[in-house]
């Protein structure tokens, strides 16, 4: 059984997955950098030459390519417009919804989005992308962990608590 973290760029996914994986004795995979890995290419490369919708499909395609057990799996925060990898995330583990509000988003990340390889489609605002994508996350959660006003260690408390 895997964990699964999924959540807005900024949520923690990647910082809380290998705090999970340690007190778990799991491995901890990244998605973006086996992204990165198997395309030779940063996150915001891809995009520049794919468009959006080419790096989804490129991420899709890589997700469903995952396969792993007893694994923290941190996935990048547009994984969730991937149906397919959704899927089998879902098929192989429990998913985790790291969720924030939009201001705290905005707070924990700069305020140009596509340097970090945040994928945007044109003429989406982060506003847009937000709610898009929150709507996905809550359909795709097993766990939803609120972690607004919460720090690294009490956020993984509140994952502790929910999992088996």
């Amino acid at each position: 059984m895997n964990y699964v973290l999924i959540g807005l760029p900024g949520s923690g996914k990647s910082t809380l997955g290998v705090l999970l994986a340690k007190y778990l004795g799991y491995s901890f995979l990244d998605a973006d950098i086996v992204i990165q890995e198997s395309t030779g290419k940063l996150l915001r490369e891809i995009i520049e030459e794919e468009g959006p919708e080419g790096f989804i499909e490129v991420e899709n395609k890589i997700g469903c390519g995952i396969n792993v057990d007893r694994t923290v799996i941190a996935t990048g925060g547009s994984a969730v417009l991937g149906k397919e990898a959704m899927e089998h995330y879902r098929e192989d583990g429990k998913i985790i919804y790291l969720e924030m509000s939009y201001e705290e988003m905005l707070r924990r990340v700069s305020s140009d989005l596509r340097k970090r390889g945040v994928v945007l489609r044109e003429g989406q605002t982060p506003r847009d992308m937000y709610e898009e994508r929150c709507k996905l996350y809550t359909t795709y959660a097993d766990f939803t962990i609120a972690e607004e006003q919460l720090n690294m260690e009490e956020t993984l408390q509140k994952i502790l608590d929910c999992i088996p």
